[in-house]
């Protein structure tokens, strides 16, 4: 038993020591437009990776975005998201063109301010929700597409008689992106 135990422990060793061509650590800034459902508006994210192997990394990204929406003749909406996601990418190539895959969850902190023809309200919650992501990295530059699923919020506000009312606001949105990186190049 001990034997398979020590037999173990060297694999994996072999495998986190063998030599990558790729650095580990990498800081990603990008900007870029969202689709929200009728609408649109802009978005900026930081996100730090590590490096597992040269296929594998995972890291955490910081996501704000303003968006603006008609949905509708009668109702707008203004929000803001501002996300704090877990995420991984698998990376298809080592050659200076490398598309990806990957996921993201975490949690989006949502401020909304609804207008309809019945009326008007306001809100402000987090809720968790998650990405798939495609993209690429072209020497340092990357171009991501993502959609962030987050669930409906509803929010507080008066109808157009002056009563209590309660409007449902789409939060999910399409996200696509352009930005570079530093570190995380080639060795």
């Amino acid at each position: 038993m001990k034997k398979l135990l020590l037999l173990a422990i060297l694999a994996i060793s072999i495998n986190f020591v063998s030599a990558q061509d790729y650095k580990p650590f990498q800081l990603y800034l990008g900007v870029g437009y969202t689709v929200p459902q009728g609408g649109g508006g802009v978005l900026f994210d930081v996100e730090p990776a590590y490096r597992i192997n040269d296929q594998i990394a995972v890291g955490l990204r910081w996501e704000s975005a303003a968006m603006a929406r008609v949905v509708g003749e009668e109702e707008a909406s203004i929000s803001g998201t501002s996300s704090y996601t877990l995420n991984g990418k698998y990376y298809f190539s080592n050659d200076k063109f490398r598309p990806y895959a990957g996921f993201g969850l975490g949690a989006f902190s949502l401020a909304s301010v609804s207008v309809s023809g019945a009326g008007a309200g306001a809100g402000a919650e987090t809720k968790i929700g998650f990405y798939p992501r495609i993209g690429f990295d072209f020497g340092h530059f990357n171009i991501n597409i993502d959609y962030n699923f987050i669930p409906s919020s509803e929010i507080d506000g008066v109808d157009s008689n002056g009563d209590p009312a309660t409007f449902d606001v789409a939060n999910s949105y399409l996200g696509i992106r352009i930005g570079a990186f530093i570190f995380g190049g080639k060795n």
